[in-house]
Formats: C-alpha cells, sequence, structure tokens
C-alpha cells in the first residue's frame, strides 16, 4: 500500500507540472492572439480535450523532447506529419501514455489478490513501455507508407511518360497527378501537393522535389525525383532514364516476389510438416501398430 501511495504522488505531481505547463502555453497563446488582433475563434472548433492534448504537445517540455530526438522527427516527416499542430499531438500521445500505462498497473495490482512482492519493476516496465510505444509505432507506419510509395512510383513513372509524350512540362505534369490520381495514388499525390504549394508560394520545383525526396527516403522515389530534377534544370534526355528505372523496378519487383514466394512455399512445407504429416502417420501406420499391439497382447 505504501508503494501504491508513493505512485499516486507521484503521478498526481507529474499531473500538477503537467497542467502547469498546459496553462502557461495557454496563457501564451491567448497573449499572442489579443498581440496580432485576432478572435478566439478556432478554439471554438475544436472539443476541449483536443485544445488540451494540443497545448501539451506544445508545451516546452513537449518541444524540447522533440528537440533532443532527431529519429522521432525524421519518422514524422515519413509519415507526412510536417504541420505544428499533428506533431503537438504525437508529443503529447509520448507525454501522457506513460502515465496512463502506469495508472492501469497500479489499478490491475491493486486488484490481485496476491500482490507481487517487488511491484516497483512492473512500474518502470509500464513507464518504459508506454515511454517507447508510440515511437515504435511511427516507425511502423514510416515503414508501411515507404512500402506503399515503393508500389506507387511502379505507377507513377508510365503516368509521367505519357505526360511528357503529350507535351506537357514537369511542373504541368507533377500538377496533373495531383489533381487526377488521388486515388490510384494516394500517398504520392499528398506529398506532390505539398511540394506544389511550396512552388506557388515562390520556391524552386527542383529543391523541393530534392527535399521531398531526402525527407521520404524511398530509393525507387528518390530515383524518379533525380530524373525530374534533370529535366528541370537540362531540358531533355529524361524519358530515356525513365524508361530504364521502369525496367529495373519492374525487375527488382518481379525479383522480390519470386522471393516472396519461395518464403511461401518453405512456410507451406512447415505447416504441411505439422498438420498433415501426422494424419498420414496415424491413417497408414494405425492399422500395423494397433495390429502390433494385438500380437503382443495375445503373446503376453
Amino acid at each position: 500500500m505504501a508503494w501504491a501511495a508513493m505512485v499516486l504522488l507521484l503521478s498526481m505531481a507529474a499531473a500538477l507540472l503537467i497542467a502547469n505547463a498546459v496553462q502557461q502555453q495557454r496563457v501564451r497563446a491567448v497573449v499572442a492572439k489579443r498581440l496580432s488582433g485576432s478572435r478566439e475563434q478556432a478554439d471554438h472548433k475544436h472539443r476541449r480535450g483536443d485544445v488540451l492534448i494540443q497545448q501539451l504537445g506544445r508545451s516546452g517540455l513537449g518541444r524540447k523532447l522533440l528537440s533532443m530526438d532527431g529519429e522521432t522527427h525524421l519518422l514524422l516527416n515519413r509519415i507526412g506529419w510536417r504541420r505544428a499542430h499533428q506533431r503537438a499531438f504525437y508529443m503529447a500521445c509520448q507525454l501522457l501514455l506513460p502515465f496512463l500505462m502506469l495508472g492501469l498497473v497500479v489499478l490491475v495490482i491493486s486488484f490481485l489478490a496476491q500482490p507481487p512482492e517487488k511491484a516497483w519493476v512492473y512500474w518502470i516496465l509500464a513507464l518504459g513501455c508506454g515511454f517507447l510505444l508510440p515511437k515504435r509505432v511511427l516507425a511502423m507506419t514510416a515503414t508501411r507508407r515507404q512500402q506503399q510509395l515503393v508500389n506507387e512510383v511502379s505507377i507513377f513513372i508510365p503516368l509521367l511518360r505519357i505526360l511528357f509524350d503529350a507535351g506537357l512540362t514537369v511542373e504541368q505534369s507533377l500538377r496533373v497527378i495531383s489533381l487526377e490520381s488521388k486515388k490510384l495514388l494516394p500517398v504520392l499525390t499528398t506529398e506532390l501537393d505539398a511540394v506544389l504549394k511550396h512552388v506557388d508560394s515562390g520556391l524552386e520545383l527542383a529543391d523541393e522535389l530534392s527535399i521531398m525526396g531526402k525527407q521520404l527516403d524511398v530509393d525507387e522515389l528518390s530515383d524518379s525525383l533525380a530524373i525530374l530534377q534533370q529535366l528541370i534544370r537540362q531540358g531533355g534526355g529524361a524519358m530515356s532514364s525513365l524508361l530504364a528505372l521502369k525496367k529495373l523496378l519492374d525487375e527488382r519487383r518481379l525479383t522480390n516476389l519470386q522471393e516472396y514466394i519461395s518464403k511461401l512455399s518453405g512456410k507451406m512445407s512447415v505447416v504441411m510438416m505439422l498438420f498433415l504429416f501426422p494424419a498420414l502417420l496415424i491413417v497408414l501406420a494405425g492399422p500395423g501398430m494397433s495390429a502390433i499391439g494385438r500380437a503382443l497382447g495375445g503373446i503376453s
């Protein structure tokens, strides 16, 4: 009970610190809005819980955690979370989930008939799992999104070649793909929309494509964007490069499919040995074993 009381007091202290940080962030936001002359209409569009989560993620502690962890910054870029409110939501989850896991473990232990002797070990594990879980989920989401981009690049390159053959420039082709291929290329068109918005604000298309390739970190997409940058800066010689890249991607995809099929056949062989072979052995060797058993029983 003493340990539970100590954990409860620590949780309350942490909650007070978080509430203080949220309150300071709210005061800064109100002062900034009043100084800029804008009305507080945005707060009424969201629920109060969402506003508190956003303010917690934008607090000094959340920004410090994000600045200290460069890998999280890269992963957020890879999943497309580049806006301030999206990063604030992730950092709020990063800060709140350890305490939620700790409270859940303390609640479960308190309901046990015989609590474990070293309950603090489970509390430390709960805090560690709660702190590491958001980043693991973020890494899995980034990996899945990169795989989607790999699959979409094989469709993206033929579309570019068709639009280039129709006489469109690189920027016009990207705008057509961004507008007309949202269902066919959902992830890639989202990234292209962000790039084209930056271009509309006056930035260079080649530089934005280079930044996009570095942020997403997909080899196939980086090669395609490098060819587009060459076409923008030099003005030609990209059609043969696109064709060669398309053949290379097709060969790589065929190799991956063959590797997947070979692994799948090995897994099916293991399943067959585990489930089919015992049944086959019973059917084939069962009568002989039963006859031997009867014969030995008659001798005895």
